[in-house]
């Protein structure tokens, strides 16, 4: 469903959970079994985005602002600063923006004090020969040099838009500093760039995949009964890492897969207990989310029915998916699926949308939620992971990323064969 974000400042549950595998995988002073140590490393298959392809994502940002009303588009540290500008930026009290105008250079307010550092990402970044740069020292209102650099391109009095990540002191403060500005959100601009993923992108986004199907699989082949799940975690980041990539997964086990996101109860895998796990990894930026759901020895009866509802709900949702379908649409049909068998109704069982967008966050725009009545576009990712939870037993979620094609849908990597065989042929 969703793996631990790049940029988050908070340790949030699924973060927490993830750094206990990872310091599991960091403690190992060799690869933790054969099948790991036999991986071989992919992170040359790894291409970076280009800045020229950065420019390019700057010029459809202002197609989009021009079609938006939007004169300028304010951004903080954080992933979209990233996917324009190649800045990566850890966010304080301190404001740090990257100003976009519709017309004219974008310009930078930054902390003096930090000014060199600043102009070292500025120097790599696609707008290196163009961009200003304003510092502001400590007793300084830096909001007033927004407004500044807002009025030098003839915007002071537009349409001011901030990124959605943008603190609410920060977008108050412009406010204050720029009083005949109207503000707005820049989500119509910023996920109409994003949403949209390029064959570079893509390209990323399936390596992502794959590199962490293959992790799941190594790790996998080393599980054992009595293992806890932070073992078994350690196992899925220790796969990631031989593979050359930063990875790792939840681990759920018996009643507590019925929980989607998660617990902080301690738990051991046991033979016949259902084990759900979640994760993904990270390729230049770009991240997968797969989960899958197996267990020790024989699946009951009842295992092996929710199995296969769960798995024909996650097939129906890539088959209807196509450019112009609405989102909710998508939703709607692996919903059916799964009320059909007795498991509804509504979110009863299901208790989640069916799929969000994925890209260079594990969650992004646009999702595939009840009644979203955006149309799909070619090019768009979404995870596709529809789920039965039943409290107090297990829970089954299958979890794959896929692809909006010119004409249909089509899922990065192949589905989970069964209980018995989650991970088939990788």
């Amino acid at each position: 469903m969703r793996w631990a974000g790049r940029y988050t400042s908070r340790m949030n549950r699924r973060a927490w959970m993830l750094s206990l595998a990872a310091a599991g995988a960091a403690a190992q002073t060799k690869p933790a079994t054969p099948a790991i140590a036999v991986l071989k490393n992919r992170s040359a298959e790894a291409k970076p985005i280009t800045n020229e392809e950065r420019l390019a994502r700057i010029e459809r940002a202002r197609r989009l602002m021009k079609e938006n009303r939007i004169d300028a588009i304010c951004m903080m540290g954080g992933t979209s600063m990233d996917y324009f500008a190649k800045i990566r930026w850890g966010n304080s009290e301190r404001l740090f923006f990257m100003v976009l105008p519709q017309r004219g250079e974008p310009f930078f307010v930054v902390p003096s004090f930090e000014e060199d550092r600043a102009r070292e990402q500025i120097a790599g970044s696609p707008m290196a020969s163009g961009a200003h740069v304003i510092a502001w020292h400590e007793d300084e209102n830096p909001y007033d040099k927004v407004a500044f650099g807002l009025k030098e391109r003839g915007t002071v009095t537009g349409r001011i838009a901030m990124e959605e990540t943008v603190k609410f002191a920060f977008t108050e403060g412009v406010g204050k500093a720029a009083p005949q500005a109207a503000i707005v959100n820049a989500t119509p601009v910023t996920a109409g760039c994003r949403s949209i993923k390029s064959p570079a992108e893509l390209a990323l986004m399936r390596l992502a995949s794959s590199v962490t199907l293959e992790a799941y699989k190594a790790a996998w082949s080393g599980l054992r009964d009595g293992m806890t799940q932070s073992e078994f975690g350690g196992l899925i980041s220790a796969a990631h890492q031989q593979l050359g990539f930063r990875g790792g997964a939840m681990v759920l086990t018996g009643e507590y897969s019925a929980v989607p996101h998660g617990t902080i109860q301690p738990q051991v895998i046991r033979e016949g207990t259902i084990v759900l796990i979640d994760g993904g990894c990270v390729v230049e930026g770009y991240e997968s989310d797969i989960s899958r759901t197996f267990l020790l020895g024989k699946p009951t009866d009842k295992m092996k029915r929710v199995f296969d509802i769960v798995h024909r709900a996650q097939t129906a949702a890539v088959k209807i998916a196509r450019p112009g379908l609405a989102c909710g649409a998508v939703d709607a049909a692996a919903r059916k699926v799964v009320a059909d068998e007795g498991f509804g109704p509504g979110y009863k069982y299901f208790t989640h949308r069916v799929g969000h967008g994925i890209g260079m966050d594990g969650h992004e725009w646009p999702y595939l939620v009840k009644d979203n009545p955006l149309p799909l576009a070619a090019h768009m990712t979404f995870s596709d992971e529809p789920g039965i939870y039943i409290r107090g037993e297990f829970g089954v979620r299958l979890e794959d990323d896929m692809h909006i094609t010119e004409n249909g849908a089509e899922l990065f990597t192949p589905q989970s064969p069964s209980l018995e065989d989650p991970l088939g042929k990788v």
